[in-house]
């Protein structure tokens, strides 16, 4: 076997790897954000639960998660171009796990509350850590569609979420759920620990370049110029986007991220209400979430491979058309087939629309501040993920009808795709990104 199909083979193996081991990560990720509606039912019902819950206190519960994953994204942007991926992955995965198994056994409603902030931090440290982790390791012609494999672990969670409770309520309880979430304690962090390597490139942007050297020779992944903090005057992390060259990136991107979570979380909250509203039943107002969530997957992977041909923004810009153009469409009586159809398509410009996203901010910065970028995008757009419910929730409750939010949703989405075209083209995108050699030991050729 030839020296390059040994590094091929080595570099095949590792990105395997990490893939799989983040979107795993991910698909529990988003079994935690999703578990909590499934049970909420009971637990309103049920005041020996937990106490006797109101439908306001509900919700307040159900913002302290995300409350907690905008703390969690904002801390791990923080420390994870300082401390580096690997050890934020590790540490999220047992704060994220231990924090479920102490929510499944809490006896009140001011320590379940507590137990979903604390939960929610490790959720979004998760979130925020495995699109920088992921670029780092994949080849440039791959990295969209698998930051959109990656990401759509998402939303595969939370169809998870809502199986697993259709099967195993009545056999495990709600606590019995919430230690479903606990299982990556046991079942992936000691994975995680044997087969996920740090990033060669962080290394080396750090300096450890002897470290980085040896690290990508073991991995087979190649390293590509970037200027290294050998004097640590480079800025990185959140300093690093506050630059000139960054800033107004960084603001447009937080703000397509924004949108993009106000309408995922917006829809997945009041699309079943908005529905039933119309007059659909309840199994067909279900169906609308579970088809929006599958054309969320599926779209999002197929435009992921479009992204890797033409470019991740022009893709994100034309999903998030195809939102505003389909979700004008969800109040017409329009035969039921066709209404799933338009449906499955909001689904690709909405929640598929934020895999894009994530992808194409991963991508976007240098690795001494990816981290902090993904972080600030995941952390503001997540406000947006608790605006989008809040806003629903007005227009419904002022009896406005799902029309009028679905129009605003719309007007959102067609902003969004003015936004994401005034991006401009990251230095990787001007450069080629052209493999740099990286001086080893005892050879000068390219890792």
């Amino acid at each position: 076997m030839s020296e390059t199909d040994s590094t091929t083979r080595r570099r095949q193996r590792t990105v395997s790897w990490v893939v799989a081991l983040s979107t795993i990560v991910l698909i529990f990720d988003g079994y935690d954000l999703v578990v909590y509606g499934t049970v909420l039912p009971t637990l309103l019902k049920d005041p020996s639960q937990l106490g006797a819950i109101t439908p306001g206190q509900a919700g307040t519960l159900g913002s302290y998660a995300l409350i907690g994953v905008l703390v969690g994204a904002l801390a791990a942007g923080t420390f994870g171009d300082l401390i580096g991926r690997r050890r934020i992955m590790l540490i999220n995965l047992a704060w994220f796990s231990i924090g479920m198994g102490a929510t499944a056994l809490t006896q009140s409603v001011t320590a379940f509350g507590i137990g979903r902030f604390f939960t929610g931090i490790g959720v979004g440290a998760l979130v925020a850590t495995v699109g920088p982790l992921v670029a780092e390791f994949a080849d440039p012609g791959r990295r969209n569609r698998l930051n959109a494999i990656v990401y759509s672990g998402v939303p595969a969670g939370g169809v998870l979420a809502a199986l697993l409770a259709l099967v195993l309520d009545d056999l495990v309880g709600w606590r019995g759920l919430f230690w479903i979430g606990a299982l990556p304690l046991v079942l992936v962090l000691p994975l995680a620990a044997v087969k996920l390597p740090e990033s060669p490139k962080w290394l080396a942007s750090r300096g450890e370049v002897e470290r980085a050297t040896e690290l990508a020779e073991r991995t087979g992944i190649a390293l590509r110029a970037e200027p290294v903090r050998a004097s640590g005057t480079a800025r990185a992390g959140f300093p690093a986007l506050a630059s000139k060259e960054l800033a107004w990136p960084t603001a447009l991107l937080g703000l397509m991220s924004f949108a993009g979570l106000l309408l995922t979380y917006g829809l997945n909250t009041w699309l079943p209400q908005i529905m039933a509203n119309n007059g659909f039943g309840k199994s067909d107002s279900l169906a609308f979430l579970l088809v929006l969530n599958v054309g969320a997957i599926v779209g999002g992977v197929l435009a992921s491979l479009w992204a890797d041909r033409v470019g991740a923004k022009r893709v994100v810009a034309t999903t998030f058309v195809l939102a505003a153009a389909t979700l004008v469409l969800l109040p017409l009586k329009l035969p039921l087939l066709v209404l799933l159809s338009a449906v499955a398509v909001a689904g690709t410009g909405t929640i598929g629309t934020q895999v894009l996203v994530y992808g194409l901010v991963s991508n976007y910065y240098p690795t001494r501040a990816r981290a902090a970028g993904v972080a600030w995008c995941a952390g503001f757009g997540r406000i947006g993920g608790i605006v989008g419910p809040v806003v629903g929730g007005v227009l419904v409750g002022a009896g406005l009808g799902g029309t009028t939010a679905f129009y605003l949703f719309a007007g959102i989405a067609a902003s969004a795709a003015l936004v994401t075209l005034l991006v401009p083209r990251s230095h990787e995108e001007a450069a080629g990104e052209p493999p740099v050699a990286v001086p080893t030991a005892g050879s000068a050729n390219a890792v």
